[in-house]
């Protein structure tokens, strides 16, 4: 039987040219080799999972240093930009849209860019990749790869300021629904709510350490309104990273709130049993007492002793009641 061949237009999920006339261009297949290699600045954004994505930037990317190849292609990944000669290794994540899955499991895209070419890998979905691809079709996207970096970290910022909004409004919520009446289910809710909080910050402190360390050391190409704009999605990185500090302060303020209130009740509900049971005490006694099956026992034989018996009792519980409100146990 003959074996499949891979298209390459399954391979590339995006391909522009980004400069020049035909600015704006797709490309696909063989064309979108031939404009990395010339001096036309063209994008071409790749399946990292396609099982042909290793071969093809081998094949077409040979003069790119092996360990650049490496860094592109490997399986795992954490945020950093690292400077090559006069390109930049970028690797980010942004926050996963994809039906059905956390959006706190980050998804991780690669890219090589320099002055010449753009090439990025995603495993999953990114969002950010389709809006570059529409603002490029509808002819207002990035001419240049400092605009493109700008672009794509703008992008990447938006949307994880957007789910963090979401979080902390979630976490309002919550302290408002503990106030107000704590209660178990909310425990589920508050330990969710710290999950996410923790992992979305475990992936946006190497990241902001990555934009921070482009301002130290950046290629020629990045003009000062580019570290003026990446610096602007910078601040707004630390930002959410700092709310995320805050969230864990606050959640753990709300975590000991609903635990003094489940203790408070709980004390509460044994105090009622304390109660209980020392009124119930002497009751005890004395049924246990009357009950003895012996002779001789007083108004064994007169027919309203019973209901003497239960008068007295009643007495006895009024009793027990003034000697706890003198207390003030009650």
């Amino acid at each position: 039987m003959q074996a499949l061949v891979s298209r390459p237009e399954d391979l590339i999920e995006a391909g522009y040219i980004l400069s020049g006339p035909d600015s704006g261009a797709r490309l696909s297949g063989a064309a979108a080799a031939d404009v990395l290699r010339s001096d036309t600045l063209g994008w071409v954004h790749l399946r990292a999972a396609h099982p042909d994505a290793p071969g093809w930037i081998v094949e077409n990317l040979s003069y790119l240093d092996p360990t650049i190849i490496d860094a592109l292609v490997a399986e795992e990944t954490r945020p950093r930009i690292t400077r090559i000669g006069d390109g930049l290794i970028v690797i980010l994540r942004g926050i996963n849209t994809i039906e059905g899955s956390d959006p706190e499991d980050m998804v991780s895209i690669r890219l090589w860019i320099d002055q010449q070419r753009i090439v990025s890998l995603s495993r999953r979905k990114v969002r950010a990749v389709d809006d570059i691809a529409s603002a490029l079709e509808l002819g207002n996207g990035p001419d240049d790869c400092a605009a493109f970096l700008s672009m794509l970290v703008e992008r990447l910022t938006f949307r994880i300021e957007e789910f963090w909004s979401g979080i902390e409004d979630e976490a309002d919520q919550l302290e408002e629904d503990v106030l107000e009446a704590g209660h178990d289910a909310l425990r589920q809710q508050l330990v969710e709510l710290r999950r996410r909080a923790i992992i979305l910050r475990r992936y946006l402190l190497p990241q902001r350490d990555a934009l921070r360390a482009l301002q130290g050391v950046h290629p020629d190409w990045l003009e000062p309104d580019d570290l003026r704009h990446l610096e602007e999605e910078l601040d707004a990185l630390e930002r959410v990273v700092e709310d995320a500090d805050a969230m864990r302060e606050r959640m753990a303020l709300v975590r000991d709130e609903l635990a003094g209130q489940l203790s408070d009740r709980l004390n509460r509900n044994m105090y009622m049993l304390s109660v209980l049971s020392a009124l119930f005490l002497p009751l005890g006694f004395l049924t246990g007492l009357f009950g003895i099956n012996v002779a001789g026992m007083p108004g064994a034989s007169e027919p309203v002793a019973f209901w003497v018996f239960c008068g007295g009792l009643l007495v006895v519980v009024a009793l027990q009641l003034l000697i706890l409100r003198r207390l003030r146990w009650i």
